[in-house]
């Protein structure tokens, strides 16, 4: 049997190219999308992925996607990392550019992407018994905190599409999975949200005792989409330890609380 053949969305860093890798050393054939055509040619040169460049908030360049991946072979899961976040403004002070900017990449570039590709992995899974849709949400859209309302707004927004597209394809053999980090050490993610100030930005993650990588965000991806094909994983919630909610996070090395001496 041919491997089984994924597209991975936002490959270029972060977790999407973390998850690229790690579906290629399973087995894998993935087409590694992203806008900066550069970074994917070294990923494609690196681990054997298929490069293709695209902005998937352009709907041509979604359609366009679509028809290459029909002439080129089957296609099994659609693994959607792309997305991301502008600024930590409140309500009042927020830029609409940036909420329409990550309303864009959150949400209307994953609408975009099921509606172009769905018949392709209603043919794949016909033929090979089932299909994949996974995306990859935040925490961020489960729990609203001060300074991330535009990324709540949006994250949650991709999270009821995901919810809902679950329940629309109810009773055919295509999976629909969601999955929700919280903390995970992505530099340029958290860069481009401060809008390049770097010391802010190392201020996130300062003595923070391992916050997820983009390496386990990806076992988890790999996880869901090799499970049997009659296993779903609706939803994944993950965190690192220090991270016990949104809202709290420790600071300094992990420690067993001694217990009272009576």
């Amino acid at each position: 049997m041919a491997n089984r053949r994924a597209v991975v969305t936002g490959a270029s860093s972060g977790i999407g190219a973390a998850a690229a890798r790690v579906l290629r050393e399973r087995g894998w054939d993935v087409v590694a999308v992203a806008r900066r055509a550069s970074r994917l040619a070294e990923l494609e040169e690196e681990i054997g992925v298929v490069a293709y460049a695209a902005d998937l908030t352009d709907p041509a360049d979604v359609s366009a996607l679509a028809a290459w991946l029909g002439e080129s072979g089957p296609l099994h899961a659609l693994v959607h990392v792309a997305g991301g976040a502008r600024g930590t403004d409140r309500v009042e002070d927020g830029d609409a550019d940036d909420w329409q900017w990550m309303f864009e990449v959150n949400v209307l570039s994953a609408q975009r992407l099921v509606a172009a590709l769905m018949p392709q992995l209603r043919e794949a899974a016909a033929s090979d018994g089932h299909a994949d849709t996974l995306f990859v949400t935040s925490t961020a859209a489960q729990v609203a905190y001060s300074g991330g309302s535009g990324y709540n707004a949006a994250k949650a927004g991709e999270s009821m599409l995901v919810r809902a597209l679950r329940l629309e394809l109810n009773g055919e053999p295509i999976r629909v999975t969601e999955i929700a980090p919280g903390m995970v050490y992505t530099p340029e993610f958290t860069l481009n949200r401060l809008g390049g100030d770097q010391a802010a930005a190392d201020r996130v993650y300062e003595d923070v005792p391992e916050p997820l990588t983009a390496h386990d965000v990806a076992d988890v991806i790999a996880y869901a989409l090799d499970a049997p094909g009659h296993v779903n994983l609706d939803l994944v919630t993950m965190r690192p330890v220090a991270q016990s909610a949104q809202h709290l996070l420790a600071r300094g090395p992990l420690r067993v609380r001694q217990e009272s001496v009576r």
